[in-house]
């Protein structure tokens, strides 16, 4: 009996690394081989208006606001939209805009009986701003150059109403931060290869643009209004087609943020997305389950061909050749993510991410948030 039970883990643990090694090749390939268009190809300048929903961030608008309003780019709008915010925002942008006329600022007042989420906040910033053209981030962001807008925008065009940017986590010392950088390296890897094979499921509100047209077609957040996150996610989930999506990966369109420094902080940030995964297509939905779970008993069986000594050698070589594929890839991947440091530790946080994406979508399923900030 204890034969049959090993010889099945092994037959799993084989179609597992089957699974990871399909997703690998097919997801990452195309990004891996991608070629970031020349900077001299950024062409005509087009009006834009960049949008920033803002809910008690005095000092993040003061700190990072400025390099926004200082692009270098000839026709562009800051929309900053001051939701609620009792800590002085006000006051902040007030200033600011003494010394920016492109800084326009929304307010909206906290109600008793009517509680406002971002995206209703977004909302209203997007009926203010007076171009078609939007670019999305978030308040504690600040791009990584003065070239971020052109660089950003360059890609609309007749048919691309979707762009979807990088916004990486500032590098700093310690475990927690490198393992944030890296899941969120590998989301980035993940929605951005998804656009390249035409079939976008999600971007990151820190960077990302569209098209109004394009939001008021879709009858905006309507449909996931009653849910707290997916401003970004869901949208790009629910109106991306296999032709009206663009990524830009240019390290100087990047905008980068400060990662969480304790574990109940970046749970916390965390629990806000938790469970929005459920209401992507089902498709989607399909692919980032049977990624997920491959990888996390790929680990397991892993563990246990080892320890139970089941096919030791022939387990080690497949490991060995799911990581070889993984270096061929990713080398190019995190070289153009700015991310090659984590290289180093592949193997290490391979393992935790697929933990974390078990453990944290099973807590997903059960919680439901109820604030954005």
């Amino acid at each position: 009996m204890e034969t049959y039970i090993h010889l099945a883990l092994f037959i799993v643990f084989q179609l597992c690394f089957i699974l990871q090694l399909y997703f690998l090749i097919a997801k990452y390939s195309k990004l891996a081989g991608y070629k970031i268009p020349p900077r001299d190809e950024a062409g005509d300048s087009i009006p834009v208006s960049v949008v920033i929903a803002a809910r008690n961030e005095a000092q993040n608008l003061s700190q990072f606001l400025p390099s926004i309003l200082s692009q270098d780019y000839p026709d562009f709008e800051v929309v900053v939209i001051n939701d609620c915010s009792s800590d002085g925002s006000d006051i902040i942008l007030m200033e600011m805009q003494n010394s920016y006329p492109r800084l326009k600022v929304v307010t909206i007042t906290e109600h008793d009986r009517f509680k406002t989420g971002k995206k209703f906040a977004l909302t209203l910033g997007i009926k203010a701003a007076a171009n078609e053209h939007l670019l999305f981030t978030d308040a504690d962001c600040v791009p990584s150059s003065d070239q971020w807008i052109r660089l950003m925008t360059r890609n609309f065009t007749a048919e691309t109403e979707l762009i979807l940017g990088y916004s990486p986590y500032k590098r700093e010392g310690g475990l927690m931060n490198t393992f944030i950088r890296f899941e969120t390296l590998k989301t980035g890897m993940n929605y951005l290869s998804a656009a390249l094979t035409h079939d976008a499921y999600m971007g990151i509100g820190r960077n990302m643009a569209y098209t109004k047209t394009l939001f008021f077609k879709s009858k905006g957040f309507a449909s996931h209004m009653h849910v707290l996150s997916g401003d970004d996610d869901l949208f790009v989930n629910q109106n991306a087609t296999s032709t009206n999506v663009r990524i830009e990966i240019d390290k100087e369109a990047f905008t980068y943020s400060q990662a969480k420094t304790t574990l109940s902080g970046w749970y916390r940030q965390k629990k806000r997305h938790m469970g929005v995964g459920k209401l992507y297509r089902n498709r989607h939905r399909r692919m980032l389950t049977v990624d997920a779970l491959s990888g996390f008993f790929y680990y397991v069986l892993l563990i246990i061909s080892l320890i139970f000594n089941i096919e030791p050698l022939l387990a080690l070589g497949l490991f060995v050749l799911r990581l070889g594929l993984q270096l061929f890839f990713y080398t190019s991947i995190f070289k153009k993510l700015k991310a090659k440091d984590l290289l180093l530790y592949l193997p290490f946080l391979d393992l935790l991410y697929y933990f974390y994406l078990n453990i944290f979508g099973l807590i997903g399923t059960f919680i439901k948030t109820t604030q954005w900030k």
